[in-house]
């Protein structure tokens, strides 16, 4: 049953009610009782970058006063915080919720807790599965929460038209419907950024339909420099949250973009604090995103909160961190009733025990408690539809599907395109030799293997060879491959990668891993073959249980050969080459090349 009272609105005009601000202005002079009223703690003034002493009044949805402690004892329900700080709810910049691997409603038990009120959500993922269907969808299951979600239209279904096909394809039209929608934000990241420089029709439709709509252009700019990323702002594009180094951010923040700093890259995040204190001061178009973040982190180290204590571990002072993560968010968004602990604003509160460790004691969202300790006070919304089921339309697969045969006498050498490095991808070649009809693939090869999934072409796999990927003892298959999200095999064996494919065909989607022709660990995500409706502990443990059996059959070499690379390996709009359902496709020239060279 849906929450009858949900502590958000994504919108912000159900702050715009005469009998609400008369109740407030009352309450703020003293002629009326606050609903709650927090004394004894300390504000977090992002605006003048203050902390100070003082109490807090609510009237319903919003902060009717901030004023000297001890000043008054007028309110129905009076909160001690004991020394406590007080600071605005924080903001999300840039998101997936089906990185987390929960639905909707799962993910805001996790997150809310730990101080965050208001996520930008991308849907992409169940778009790029169930085109507008999955963005109604998204949008629909995430009403009635205790946490606000900003959808953003996708605009990148597929990623990389013609490189990769998905379950949808979305172009200026589809856009248009949806930036229509009056539970839409804004466009979502432009990911085709070959498009945006050559002035594709289709991307340049999109873009339109958000210039025109006068709602946010948010953008992916990964790997852009000089010309090509002045091109990408002059488009209209305001954002980015692809940052690969320290100049990386500077550069993008001198050229206009807000960026939105991404704490799922951690490698990256020390050099970049480094940067941003030796300019003369932290920008207020710096703010902060989580995009990706698997279950167990989520649930076991945190999402926006985990973020922000990592960036004052390497340096950026906390208040610099928390404003990024408020008030800068909140204007980017131009959400006039987000950001601060002032009257007249949103009470989107966390009660901080400090400014160093960061200990999340109460929540409060809308002007009601809901959370505290690290547990939410408020059961979770709607329950979840059985829609978006069965959506691997794969028929059971066979180890001769992951063999490379090849029409030759044993002993033939033959030269191969391979694929180097999981991240920043280049071309390569190598010799192989041909024995018993196939190829013999050396230990430091591995194959990976894409399936479209969707049902709009046929299931046949593309074959792709990858280097330095590390020698591997076993398989792992994946329907959560960003962004077209098909059925994505990596292996030596073909017994093995036939195996973990069938565990995901057999359980509508999700991940699993295999060895000597047996699965040893499997995750079902049936919604969408990307989500689960389980319990958020449930899913962290099983997501950690599939990630400890990957690390007995992969080779991982952190940072770059990780676990998390494996999700992201058939991402053809990024530069440099990628295995996709179409073949090995470039996402810096639009070509593709064959297998034999």
């Amino acid at each position: 049953m849906t929450n009858p009272n949900p502590a958000t609105d994504a919108r912000a005009d159900d702050l715009n009610d005469a009998g609400l601000r008369d109740r407030a202005v009352a309450a703020a002079c003293a002629r009326a009782p606050f609903d709650i009223l927090l004394t004894g703690g300390i504000v977090a003034d992002m605006a003048t970058g203050e902390t100070r002493a003082a109490d807090v009044g609510i009237v319903g949805p919003l902060i009717a006063s901030v004023h000297a402690p001890g000043t008054r004892d007028d309110a129905a329900r009076m909160i001690d915080l004991a020394g406590a700080v007080v600071a605005p709810g924080l903001i999300d910049m840039h998101m997936h919720i089906e990185s987390s691997m929960m639905t909707p409603r799962r993910y805001a038990e996790v997150v809310v807790p730990q101080g965050t009120t208001t996520v930008c959500w991308d849907p992409h993922e169940v778009g790029n599965v169930a085109g507008l269907d999955g963005v109604r969808w998204a949008i629909g299951a995430a009403r009635g929460l205790d946490l606000r979600v900003l959808a953003l239209a996708p605009s990148c279904v597929p990623s990389a038209p013609g490189l990769e096909r998905a379950g949808a394809d979305l172009g200026a039209d589809a856009m248009a419907e949806m930036l229509s929608w009056p539970d839409i934000h804004g466009v979502a990241e432009v990911m085709d950024m070959r498009g945006v420089l050559d002035r594709s029709p289709r991307m340049r439709g999109i873009i339109d339909a958000g210039l025109t709509s006068g709602k946010l252009v948010c953008g992916h700019a990964r790997g852009l420099s000089g010309a090509d990323l002045q091109g990408f702002a002059a488009a209209g594009i305001g954002s980015d949250h692809e940052i690969t180094s320290g100049a990386d951010i500077v550069e993008k923040l001198r050229a206009g973009f807000t960026v939105e700093l991404r704490g799922s890259h951690d490698y990256v995040l020390p050099g970049v604090v480094a940067e941003l204190m030796a300019l003369p001061r932290v920008p207020q178009t710096l703010t902060l995103c989580t995009d990706d973040v698997f279950p167990d982190d989520l649930v076991e180290k945190g999402g926006m909160i985990d973020l922000i204590r990592r960036l004052i571990g390497y340096g950026l002072p906390a208040m610099e961190a928390l404003r990024a993560a408020t008030l800068n968010a909140a204007m980017r968004l131009g959400r006039a009733d987000l950001g601060l602990v002032a009257p007249g604003r949103r009470a989107d509160l966390v009660v901080l025990d400090d400014l160093a460790a960061l200990k999340v004691r109460r929540v409060f969202a809308s002007g009601r408690e809901v959370a505290r300790d690290g547990v939410a006070l408020t059961a979770a919304a709607s329950e979840i539809s059985a829609g978006f089921r069965g959506t691997v339309r794969v028929p059971p697969m066979r180890p001769d599907d992951f063999i490379l045969r090849i029409d030759a006498p044993d002993g033939t050498e033959v030269e191969v395109q391979t694929i180097f490095r999981p991240r920043f991808t280049e071309w390569r070649s190598r010799v192989l030799t041909v024995r018993d009809g196939r190829l013999d693939l050396p230990p430091d090869v591995l194959m990976m293997a894409v399936v479209h999934r969707h049902g709009l072409a046929a299931p046949t796999p593309v074959l792709g060879l990858l280097e330095d990927w590390g020698s591997w003892t076993g398989a792992l298959a994946t329907t959560v491959a960003h962004d077209s999200h098909n059925l994505t095999v990596f292996g030596r064996a073909p017994s093995d990668m036939a195996a973990a494919a069938n565990a995901l065909i057999g359980c509508d989607g999700g991940m699993a891993v295999a060895r000597d022709g047996e699965v040893t660990a499997l995750l079902p995500l049936p919604v969408a073959g990307l989500l689960s409706d389980a319990a958020p502990k449930e899913i962290a443990r099983a997501f950690r249980t599939l990630r400890d059996a990957a690390d007995t059959v992969a080779d991982w070499a952190p940072p770059l050969r990780s676990f998390k690379a494996v999700v992201g390996a058939s991402l053809a709009c990024n530069p440099g080459p990628h295995v996709t359902d179409m073949g090995l496709a470039c996402g810096t020239t639009g070509e593709f090349r064959p297998l034999l060279r």
